[in-house]
């Protein structure tokens, strides 16, 4: 009895907490960012980029609190502004030790290079070394285009090409009685090969190695122009390493060797009397600019990670979200159509892929606001592959970072078959079904019948056959033609232009000029976003839920206490319901979505 009113009092002061303390604590941070500290007058800002990117900032206002690096749309904005700005007088970037997304640097590459020009203000880089992870030729690229290139002393020079690994685990599975039952359309659709095969096939192969060599030119042609440097020259230099910074620096890869608090002085000292060191992410919340309500835009409408179908919501409201909810961004779309001011829409895309059902949904949309006299240009981030080219492919125009990974056409599912694997541990599997035979095809225990095979592969050949169609009628190409480029191969945005995938090399900002251009916009226009962010209160209400509200409401007090006991229940319970979610299983990526 003693522990039960313990509990009951602990729970009461849970609530009393999240019912009184959120709300304050909400209060005080808008009072907060009501009244911004003013920026220095002569300002240094720090980007720390070795926290890792994603494409998009996450909706969720209390995202933040999750941990996590930024994003490279919500710095490439923050640049265009510090760029005008008379206080800003130069950027320092922490650069990453290990690689980068591709597409991401390339990205990034562009806004420095546009600070530079237009700003005519320096950017300072800083590395505490580079070591052969990923793509780290990348990170190198990104270093590069700065105005000057620093490293710590006696830190390791590591930058001699591209990498990727696989883990194969078909004998595995054998070893231990797992059939994989899995179908590709077709032979580059490689996602569930490592549960298929030993080693790579020569397609898998053959794909892998065409992207990652068109993503190693992209970052060395880059870099070469921007140090000034003959392409063959460097590329030799830099697989001829690894090097010392001091080494690096006699061979005139980098610039300076010195540590952070050397470049931080000397940039603070160019910077002029009383210069201060500000961090991007505080001036970037600082320097919000006015809302204009008025005149002609262009909407933003963003979709970065797994698309399934349903609207987004139910997870924890201190994290960030990986999915693209087909209802939500259909909503974004209808808004969009039906806003008297916007003129036109640039859709961001970073996505590995997901449901061919919710990439359909999305892709209707795009169809409908170009009904509507609305053009859509699509700008590609990371990847926007499979799923992600799906609700791409028929927009009026498509723009790709050369190292973005596109195309992917193409299709897989299928199952695991356990009961063997089971069996060896006492564990017996015993379907029953009632009605046709092809209820129970996707059964743990079993492999397809015959039967369910055949039905299975129509199915995927359905998908497929579509695919390919969507592709062809909004790229302007032969059937035939996307059926030779297709077979689930992954391609570079170089190679993609090369092939009719995608319309034009370059970044957001290019999209948007894209946008204009088919609008026959002028002079600057104000970019509107359609996926628009929760707020707190929003965000909270659409966590709790409606029928749930009393267990999901104990849970977020006892997270507001600390208990990891009901923190560990409420990430299961956000786990459950995307886990229930219809669609949940993906055909259309080039990744397994877990």
């Amino acid at each position: 009895m003693k522990q039960f009113f313990l509990t009951v009092a602990g729970v009461f002061v849970g609530l009393l907490l999240f019912v009184v303390g959120v709300p304050f604590l909400l209060i005080v941070m808008a009072a907060g960012a009501a009244r911004p500290a003013p920026v220095p007058t002569h300002t240094v800002l720090q980007l720390d980029l070795r926290g890792g990117l994603s494409d998009q900032a996450p909706q969720n206002p209390f995202a933040a609190f999750g941990g996590g690096g930024s994003s490279v749309m919500s710095i490439i904005e923050t640049l265009r502004r510090a760029e005008k700005d008379d206080k800003v007088q130069a950027i320092l970037v922490r650069l990453p030790e290990g690689g980068m997304a591709p597409a991401a640097a390339d990205e990034l590459r562009l806004a420095f290079k546009h600070f530079r020009e237009t700003g005519k203000k320096p950017i300072y880089a800083h590395s505490q070394g580079l070591y052969p992870s990923g793509m780290v030729t990348s990170t190198y690229m990104l270093g590069a285009a700065s105005s000057e290139f620093w490293m710590q002393p006696d830190s390791s020079f590591q930058a001699v090409g591209v990498s990727s690994e696989a883990m194969f685990f078909k004998r595995f599975f054998d070893k231990y009685g797992v059939k994989a039952e899995y179908e590709q359309r077709y032979e580059y659709k490689n996602a569930v090969n490592p549960y298929l095969y030993s080693d790579y096939t020569p397609a898998h192969r053959e794909s892998t190695l065409s992207w990652m060599g068109s993503v190693y030119r992209t970052a060395l042609t880059s870099a070469a122009i921007d140090r000034k440097r003959d392409p063959v020259a460097l590329t030799r230099t830099l697989e001829a390493g690894p090097y010392s910074a001091q080494e690096a620096q006699g061979k005139g890869l980098i610039d300076k060797v010195g540590q952070v608090s050397d470049i931080q002085a000397f940039a603070l000292d160019k910077a002029g009397k009383g210069a201060k060191l500000v961090d991007f992410d505080d001036y970037a919340a600082r320097s919000k600019p006015p809302t204009v309500k008025t005149g002609p835009a262009i909407a933003v409408i963003g979709a970065e990670g797994a698309i399934v179908t349903g609207a987004d919501g139910g997870g924890s409201p201190f994290s960030g979200d990986g999915n693209v909810y087909s209802d939500t961004v259909a909503q974004a779309f209808k808004t969009a159509i039906d806003d008297k001011d916007v003129k036109a829409i640039v859709f961001r895309v970073s996505s590995p892929g997901g449901s061919d059902t919710a990439s359909e949904q999305i892709l209707a949309s795009v169809r409908a606001a170009k009904t509507a006299g609305k053009p859509v240009v699509v700008s590609m981030g990371t990847y926007a592959a499979s799923g992600g080219y799906w609700i791409s492919s028929q927009a009026n125009s498509i723009v790709a970072q050369p190292s973005t990974l596109t195309g992917s056409i193409g299709v897989y599912g299928g199952k695991f078959a356990l009961g063997d694997a089971l069996a060896r541990f006492g564990v017996d599997t015993k379907p029953l079904h009632v009605g046709g035979d092809y209820s129970q095809a996707f059964g743990a225990g079993e492999g397809f019948t015959p039967e369910q095979r055949a039905k299975f592969s129509g199915w995927m050949d359905r998908i497929y056959a579509g695919f390919v169609a969507r592709v062809a009628e909004g790229r302007h190409l032969p059937p035939e033609r996307v059926r030779e480029i297709a077979k689930g191969r992954v391609w570079t945005g170089e190679q993609a232009k090369q092939l009719g995938l995608v319309d034009e090399l370059g970044g957001f900002y290019d999209a948007v000029d894209k946008a204009k251009a088919l609008a026959k916009l002028k002079d600057d226009v104000r970019l509107k976003r359609m996926d628009g962010g929760k707020s707190p209160f929003e965000a909270f209400e659409r966590f709790l839920g409606v029928s749930e509200t009393s267990a999901k409401t104990l849970a977020a007090a006892a997270w507001v206490l600390g208990d990891p006991r009901s923190q560990a229940i409420l990430d299961e319970m956000a786990k459950a319901r995307l886990r229930a979610a219809p669609g949940g299983a993906s055909v259309l990526a080039d990744t397994p979505v877990r």
